[in-house]
This record gives structure tokens, sequence and C-alpha cells, in this order.
């Protein structure tokens, strides 16, 4: 079923191979064709009214009542040890502090991206071994395919001799080693490439430097700043916590994979008042909690935006929703830079072409849990809003465009995967095929693998519908490779 499945999909792609341009085609099957393989708070206790009075009994008695509102009351001390982290400590201590509940876009930032105690910060989450797996880790072809793309991007830029090849976060670097290692041959095209790494992770950094084979040139020149160089290509590496700090000037080419989706969200509730914020509280028993809030709040001017971008049909039916201000400010700053330098971004993710309602899901060891329980310990991510970055990019310039988003599975098939792994299948082991096939089906499959015949709880899950590709590219380089 899987050989009859793998036929009739790169027939499609041939069929779209032989309209593109004969440069494209050439870089893409130079590379589909190698047979070669990579490895892959608590509230403060009520002060209580005491009225100590003489009991009737005693008439002969004086009546007194003792007003001792105004006395400090202090909370009981507890020796035992608390068994709050680190971070939760910090997140009642901001809640208490502000003498009120916070965003959940708040809460989602300081669990995800806390300098000290957030998830990404001091862990390596990615892969069989973390919390989730992305498309990177899954199979090299999904980092050769997106190679494929930024080659053939590069060919419709006019084949610039310097290009700024930036990745926001990239995880463990897989997706850039495979894309390396797999341009490797195209001397013209790596020999023009500086890659920028957008990470703001120390650790994440260190096993990007590792993965990417990367060493420190030595240089001893006065004055001059010592460059770090990937194996993989011979091509510079810089890492950047901030996109605003990648050098302006030239020409870029953008991947954002599985990036957006980590972005924090406002979550908004349609209540008899109107939409009203849902923030992050902490409860009398000292657990986090979800509350609205009473009044209007900044990210409500973001929440009208998205309104006027939405039609009146699609809001009236919706209880919630989630708006992202960073994605839409990412957004402008991309295409910004797009319009200004030339150049293009691909943004694959998990998401929607519309109005995103609830969505915010936390994971940790590869399972759903309660976003509030234990920040920190688990992933949070949020669908992305595709209409929602299609409009933020088309408001900064008349100079771009935005195309798409195709499902993932759309996209990596007119780009080749279906030929790569034929070309794969050729020269590897028993071993190696089932590898094949499993992270062939999860890039492109949708739902359970048909052709499984393993443990019921292994089964491979397709992830090719559930992800779409989107691209913002400057109009003066024509309609980007596979969106014609």
């Amino acid at each position: 079923m899987l050989t009859r499945h793998l036929l009739k999909q790169a027939s499609t792609c041939r069929h779209f191979l032989l309209n593109s341009k004969t440069s494209s085609a050439f870089l893409t099957k130079s590379i589909l064709f190698s047979s070669s393989s990579s490895s892959p708070e608590s509230q403060s206790p009520t002060t209580t009214f005491v009225d100590d009075k003489v009991n009737d009994q005693y008439p002969t008695g004086t009546s007194i009542s003792i007003d001792r509102s105004t006395l400090y009351n202090p909370p009981e001390h507890s020796h035992e040890p608390t068994s709050d982290s680190e971070l939760v400590k910090h997140l009642k201590g901001i809640i208490k502090f502000r003498g009120g509940p916070i965003s959940v876009a708040e809460y989602m930032e300081e669990v995800l991206t806390n300098p000290k105690f957030g998830f990404y910060i001091s862990r390596d989450v990615f892969g069989a071994e973390g919390d989730f797996i992305t498309s990177p880790e899954v199979s090299q072809m999904f980092g050769e395919m997106v190679g494929v793309w930024a080659m053939c991007l590069w060919e419709q830029m006019g084949r610039p001799k310097q290009v700024n090849l930036v990745e926001l976060g990239p995880g463990r670097g897989t997706l850039m080693a495979d894309l390396l290692r797999g341009a490797s041959k195209f001397k013209s095209f790596t020999e023009s490439l500086h890659v920028h790494m957008v990470e703001c992770s120390p650790m994440l950094q260190k096993l990007q430097h590792h993965n990417l084979k990367c060493f420190d040139e030595d240089d001893n020149s006065d004055g001059v700043e010592k460059r770090t160089i990937s194996m993989l290509a011979g091509t510079p590496v810089s890492w950047h916590a901030l996109l605003e700090q990648v050098p302006s000037g030239l020409p870029s080419i953008i991947i954002a994979h599985e990036f957006y989706d980590a972005l924090p969200v406002h979550q908004f509730q349609r209540a008899s008042r109107g939409w009203c914020e849902k923030m992050v509280d902490v409860s009398e028993d000292s657990m986090f909690r979800f509350v609205l809030s009473p009044q209007p709040t900044p990210a409500a001017l973001y929440l009208m935006k998205r309104c006027k971008w939405a039609a009146p049909e699609e809001m009236e039916k919706l209880g919630q929703i989630e708006v992202c201000p960073k994605a839409m400010d990412l957004t402008r700053t991309i295409a910004d830079r797009i319009s200004f330098d030339g150049g293009g971004a691909l943004i694959i993710d998990y998401g929607l072409n519309g109005v995103v309602s609830d969505s915010l899901q936390a994971i940790r060891k590869h399972k759903f849990v309660n976003i509030l329980d234990n920040p920190g310990s688990a992933d949070l991510s949020a669908y992305v809003d595709f209409a929602s970055i299609r409009h933020s990019a088309e408001e900064v310039s008349a100079d771009i465009s935005v195309h798409g988003p195709m499902t993932q599975s759309q996209f990596l098939g007119a780009l080749g995967i279906n030929f790569r792994v034929e070309a794969l299948l050729q020269n590897c082991t028993d071993e190696q095929a089932d590898s094949l096939r499993t992270g062939y089906w999860r890039l492109v499959g949708e739902g359970e693998a048909p052709f499984w015949e393993g443990p019921d709880e292994q089964v491979p899950i397709g992830m090719g519908t559930r992800y779409l590709a989107m691209a913002i590219v400057n109009k003066k380089q024509g309609v980007p490779v596979p969106f014609q």
C-alpha cells in the first residue's frame, strides 16, 4: 500500500517539477536522488473581629467590647518544607506584588522562557527522550526539503553573493544541520550564506553548535572578531537572542518552523458584559486558577484588530478567542525586513487559517497535562492563526506578498519528498527502511499509518494535514516554489 501511495505521489511531484524552472529542478533532483543518509499565593488570613463580653450570668460585671481589626494578625508559620518549585514561587510572587491576576500570555511566557527557570532555557526538550518530537527529529528528509525551498528561493532572488539564512527557534539545530548537509554540494549557494540562529537558551545554543559541527576560527588579528564556522558546508554561523539583532542590509531567507506556536497568547471569553480576558490567579488554597478580568486590558487592542479582520459570522459563533500580539509584531518585523532587503520567510506550524478559539495546551513526556499543573515542567503551545499572520504582513508594505497556507503534506510532496524517500530506500538496511517509512508517514500522512504492524501504542501518526506552510516574500522575486 505504501509503495502504491509513493508512486502516486511521485507522479504528482514529477508533473510539478517538469513545470518548474530548469535550474530549480536541477537543484531539487541533485539532492533528492542522492542515496546518502544521515543519522538522524496564598491570601492573607482574614482579620477577625473579636467581641469579648462578660457572661450575662454575672450582672455585676462590666461588659467590654474590644475591636481588634487594626491589630496585625500574622499568618501561622509552618516549619514544613514547601513543595513549590522556584518558578511557582516566582509566579505567585508576581501575582502577589501586582495585587491581582496576570494574563495567560504572561504566565505562558514566564513558564517557557524565564531566564532562570523557563522550560526551554535549561533542558533539551526535543526528541524521543524529551517532551515532544518535531518534524526535523522525525526524518532528515524534512530539513532537506526545506533546503530545496531555500535554494529555489535563492535562485529566484538572482543568486545573490551574500545572504542571511536565519532560523527562529532552531531547537537542537537538526533542521539546519540537514539543510546544510544536503546543500553542501552546491558551493555557490552555501558560499553565499551566513547562518544566523535566533535562540535564547544557552544550553540549546551549545547543542546547536555541536550538531552543526562548528569550530571557532583561530584568528589573532587585532580588531577582527573570531568567526564560528560549520564544517557541514563551510558556512559562518552566529547566534542571537532576537531577530532584531540579526544584521540587516542583506537579503534574508528566514525559516520559522514550530516557532510561532510557542509565542504567548492572550485568551478572551465572551461574557454578559462582552469579551473579557482570561487571567491566572492564586486561589485560597494556594493553587493556580483561571479568572476573568473585571475591566478591559491592554491586549483588548489586539483583540479589536483581530475581530476587524474576521467576518461577523465567524465571530458570532465563538465563545472564546485567542490572539497573539507577539506573532503579529514578529510578522511585521519579518515583512519589514523582506520589503527593504529582499528575500523571504517560510513559516511551518500547526494551526488554522482563521480565528483560533481555545487551543492552548500543555505537553509533558509526550502526554497532555493540565496547563496550570506544575508550571515549568511541561511545554505550552497554541495553534497558530495563519490568517492573522497574513493580515499582519500585508499591512506592512505593498512590496511583499503572502502565499498559502498549504498543508505540510502538499508542501513536502511538491518539493519532491517522494523522490527522496525512493532514493534512500534503494541503499539502506531493513531497519533503516522501516525508519524511513515511519518518518515519511509522520511527515506527510494523515492519521494512523495503515502499514504499521507493531504495538498499537507506537503506531505512527501522520502530521501532514495538521501542519500548514506559508511563505512571505518580496514581490520582485515572483511566486515562491511550490506556491505557484
